[in-house]
């Protein structure tokens, strides 16, 4: 790892280092998000390493933030990204500061940062994690009818065939499923599928098991 892997718009935050301190905490950052997916309890200590060379740079601390998420940290994720926010008031961390307190047993705030003004401006993918994150938390409640509302204002018909509108219709068979509603559930589970191309769910197998419970009922 060099640094060079990064992105020029984050490598650009760091030039206000010394340029050998800039070096290391790119490496470090490269490295981690070289490792996230695969490693990410690794990436998480590439990227305190980087924290501790530059406390107060806010891609640096959103790195930090988002690896201790993937790693599974979702108290120190939710710490780092607040920081992170109130150094550049960006607030694209929004989704995830929101899962992050669902995974610490506060559905409730997920709620609130879910009604948080900015997510209207999101792009599609975007406003879709958190409209999932949002469903959850509603799930998380015991809430189903309001878990369904929640997704299907959002748009599940879309011809778009990204993963966002996968794991949207995904999370929408889910619940429905949950809740009872078995016929739509099987119904969405055949609509995920047919545009989950990647296979980033088990649409296909969720709709063979039910089809058999169906059956049997």
């Amino acid at each position: 790892m060099t640094g060079s892997e990064l992105s020029a718009s984050v490598r650009a935050h760091l030039k206000g280092l010394p340029e050998k301190l800039a070096a290391r905490v790119a490496r470090h950052m490269a490295a981690a998000g070289q490792l996230v997916d695969d490693e990410p309890e690794v990436a998480y200590q590439h990227t305190l390493a980087a924290k501790a060379r530059a406390p107060r740079i806010a891609v640096v601390r959103e790195a930090v933030g988002e690896a201790a998420y993937a790693a599974g940290h979702y108290a120190e994720a939710l710490a780092e990204l607040r920081a992170a926010k109130r150094m550049n008031g960006a607030t694209a961390y929004l989704p995830i500061m929101a899962d992050c307190h669902r995974a610490l047993g506060n559905p409730t705030r997920a709620l609130e940062l879910a009604k948080s003004p900015s997510v209207v401006k999101f792009a599609p993918a975007a406003k879709a994690e958190m409209t999932l994150v949002e469903a959850g938390a509603r799930r998380d409640l015991g809430q189903f009818d309001a878990a369904l509302r929640t997704l299907e204002v959002a748009p599940l018909n879309s011809k778009s065939r990204e993963s966002w509108v996968v794991r949207l219709r995904y999370a929408y068979a889910d619940t429905l499923e949950e809740a009872g509603r078995l016929n739509d559930a099987l119904t969405w589970f055949h609509k995920t599928n047919a545009i989950d191309a990647e296979e980033i769910t088990d649409a296909a197998d969720r709709a063979e098991a039910l089809e058999k419970r169906v059956e049997r009922d």
